[in-house]
């Protein structure tokens, strides 16, 4: 597990950081794949970024959050629920979703997605970590979930 670069470039509690192509540290997190690009802990919590790869069906359930995130399709299909609405996305588009919108996402194509996912400010960089230690046993460890999700101010809601 390769962690990031950080180079001597430091501004009051932020730090530049370089992430070469297949470095990064990577998580199992519910059945998908997170790549933290660039840490809260480098950017004064101001934000954080991850690379998150989404097999077919596989993605969070419906959820919502007070902090804001923003999302890029670098490849493959994304079925988007934001709000009342499903949307199907690809390569190329982008989707926001501020603070408070009820949303969830899953791969949607036969290969792998990938989409570029930065939060703002940065806080789920904790779920992800802790989700990666206490939720590995599929269906069984899915019970976790919801309690997770209320420690790192995460509302889980069922699915439409």
């Amino acid at each position: 597990m390769d962690e990031a670069t950080l180079v001597n470039a430091t501004v009051a509690d932020r730090q530049a950081v370089v992430v070469k192509a297949g470095e990064g540290e990577r998580l199992p997190v519910l059945g998908t794949q997170v790549r933290f690009l660039c840490e809260g802990a480098h950017t004064g919590r101001r934000f954080s970024m991850m690379e998150v790869t989404l097999p077919l069906d596989m993605g969070p359930p419906p959820h919502d959050h007070d902090w804001d995130e923003a999302y890029y399709v670098l490849e493959g299909d994304v079925r988007f629920q934001l709000g009342d609405e499903s949307r199907l996305f690809t390569q190329g588009d982008f989707i926001y979703a501020p603070g408070g919108t009820l949303h969830a996402f899953k791969g949607a194509s036969s290969t792998p997605a990938r989409v570029l996912v930065l939060d703002a400010p940065a806080t789920m960089e904790g779920f992800f970590r802790e989700a990666a230690r206490e939720i590995t046993v599929f269906p069984r460890d899915l019970a976790k979930v919801p309690a997770l999700g209320r420690k790192h101010q995460l509302r889980f809601r069922p699915p439409a």
